[in-house]
Order: C-alpha cells, then structure tokens, then sequence
C-alpha cells in the first residue's frame, strides 16, 4: 500500500478508534506479575510469566524456558523469549505447541464478525530467532469453531510482521466476557495438525489436520532454538499502523482484570499486607481483600504459596502463623478469605494480616 492510501485510510477512521486500536493486551510485554522467567514448560498449558500470554501445549517431550528479556527492537524495552532446552525430535502425531493470547467477545464488536459487514484484522509484531523459521499465525474463533491461517517467516534479525485477514462474513462473536477468539502463534505439531491441506488467509470451520500444515519449523528441533516476539497489535481493518504505546500503568490495569497479585513478599523485600484480619470465632480468622481493578469474572480463583507460617496475623501483643486460605465469598471487585487451622485468639480481635516468608504470595486469577 502507497504512503498516500495508507494516509488516507488512516484519515477515514474514527477518532475513537485511532486512540484505541489495539485489541491485544500486554503487546509490549511491559507485565510480568507471575514470574520473569520460568523454565521446564511443556508438560502441560498454562500461563507462566507475562500477562496474558499462554502456552498451550499437549503430548511433547520437549521443554522449554519463557521469559521476559530486555533484547528488543528500538521503541520496546522488553520481548516475551521462549528457548528450547529439550529438542523432541521424534514427533508423535497429537503433540502441539503455541502461544497464545485470549480475547471477551465484548472487546470484538467492532469486528463485524458474522455480517455481511465483517471487517479485515490486522496482526503486527516483531520477531527474531536464533535462526531462520517459519511458524504460522492464526485467528481461531472459540464461538463457532471457524479459523483463519497465515504463515510468517523469522530471521536472526528483528522484522516487524504484517499480516491482514480477511473479514468472516460467517457466526458473530458473543457480547459477552467469555472467550471468543484466539490469537495463536504455532510453534510446533503433530501429524494430527500437518498433515491436511494449508490454506493460507481463509475462514473456514476449524480442522485440525490443516493448522499447522505445509512446510513449518518444529521449535523443538534443537536446544538451541529461541524466538522473541514483542510489539503485537491486532487492529480493524487493513493497515498496519504504528504500535500503540500505552502507559505501564495502563497495561497494568488491564491486566489485573484477569490476574491480580495482591501481597507477593518476595516483590517487598518485606512483610506485604494482605488485608486486616479478625477471628470470626476461635480458630475461624478472616480476612476481606478489595482488588485494584473489576475482574472479568465474579469467581475468581485464589492462588497462594502454602507453607509452614508463609503469612501471620499481627494483633495486639502476639503474632500468630497461618498455613492455608480458602476463598468463601468472591465478586468482580473483591473477595473473603478465611483461615480455619490457626487455634488461638479471641472472637473479634483484630490485626494485620501478611506475608512471612520470600516465597509468600497471595492472587486471583479470572484467565479465559
């Protein structure tokens, strides 16, 4: 596209949609509340270190390690790694591997998607390997089963990747805060997932054995293979435009709709509060946590490190240690948490509930 068409195309936007493009949270990869780097990742799915991003996973020998890295292009200051540290080599025909990011049904109303009105999407980002590759990029629609696929090849250099799919005339996206669409980067597969036919930028109704089909690099092929990948921005219509850079801030409210380190005390370097506490009677101690932004579902479920003493509650002239939490009434803006193994203390008295040891911490996940 000519600079003039593209300035043109831009000018014909909404002013509210030029100040909101992107539909990705986290592209800059900025947030990282879980870890920065883990490593052993591949016997089963789930998200590990960056806000937002998951791998999914099913079958492999393979390892590898995901993490968030300074190396990046000139306007980012970190990139999401991920680096082989187990080959799989001989691949059986069920294994896959790919990151992924999951999106509400209500953040992609302005798709269009089931009309005869469907607007095309458009994928960018920058990636680098270790050497060259080439995985595939799909939208894979959660609601009717539908996706659309598109190759990109990597480098030992950082390009920025431009891939616009076509709009699918075919099944709406649920107004609703479940998940919708899947944006997948494929990194690995089977038979079950290469062995159809590759039809490049066509909505069709998902089948497995066309996803990652073609001539595709296995991830896992070497311990010395790397991909990083930064910058990511899925936009309506058919131009790429330049990332949109939100503040810290911004991207870390966003994400806490979904997962929300209240009291981490490794993070502190001290005891982080988690709330105040009072024993609801002898042996019942509770303790009520407001979270910083409403989260995407009323049911969040609450993640803890367990161990001897990891948190305490402070009170008038005694300390005491608690072992274990249980989550008893639960909202999209907070949450009751009791503790039932501690034996001491009067009925009514109060103090500060926290952290008591560097592995302590306390969240809330409300993942698609």
């Amino acid at each position: 596209m000519s600079k003039a068409a593209e300035l043109a195309s831009l000018a014909s936007a909404s002013e509210t949609a030029l100040g909101n493009r992107n539909i990705v949270i986290n592209g800059a990869m900025q947030i990282s509340q879980r870890a920065t780097s883990v490593t052993g990742i591949g016997a089963s799915s789930g998200y590990f270190t960056l806000d937002r991003w998951t791998i999914r996973t099913s079958s492999s020998a393979g390892r590898l390690t995901m993490s968030q890295d300074s190396d990046s292009p000139d306007e980012f200051g970190n990139s999401l790694k991920l680096a082989c540290t187990t080959a799989d080599t001989s691949i059986a025909a069920g294994e896959f591997m790919f990151l992924s990011t999951r999106i509400e049904g209500q953040d992609l109303q302005q798709l269009k998607k089931g009309t005869s009105d469907a607007e095309s999407i458009t994928v960018s980002f920058y990636v680098r390997g270790n050497a060259s590759a080439t995985y595939v990029c799909e939208l894979a629609d959660s609601d009717h089963d539908r996706n659309n696929t598109q190759a990109f090849a990597v480098t030992t250099s950082w390009n920025r990747i431009t891939l616009t799919f076509t709009g699918d005339t075919t099944g709406a996206f649920a107004d609703d805060n479940a998940l919708s669409l899947q944006l997948n980067f494929w990194m690995h597969g089977g038979s079950t997932y290469t062995g159809g036919t590759f039809a490049s930028n066509t909505w069709a109704s998902e089948t497995n054995a066309n996803r990652y089909a073609g001539s595709r690099t296995s991830f896992y092929d070497s311990t010395s293979r790397t991909l990083s990948i930064t910058g990511l921005q899925m936009e309506v219509g058919p131009v790429a435009t330049p990332f949109e850079h939100r503040s810290f801030g911004e991207e870390l409210a966003l994400c806490q709709r979904y997962y929300y380190r209240h009291a981490d005390h490794s993070e502190n370097s001290a005891n982080s509060s988690i709330g105040i506490g009072f024993y609801y009677s002898s042996g019942l101690i509770m303790v009520y946590v407001n979270f910083k932004q409403s989260m995407r579902s009323s049911t969040p479920t609450l993640e803890f490190a367990s161990g001897s003493n990891y948190y305490i509650l402070q009170r008038a002239g005694a300390t005491d240690g608690v072992n274990d939490f249980a989550i008893q009434a639960r909202g999209t803006n907070g949450c009751k948490i009791e503790n039932s193994d501690e034996a001491s203390g009067t009925a009514g008295e109060s103090g500060i509930m926290m952290t008591d040891n560097a592995a302590a911490y306390i969240a809330f996940d409300a993942e698609l």
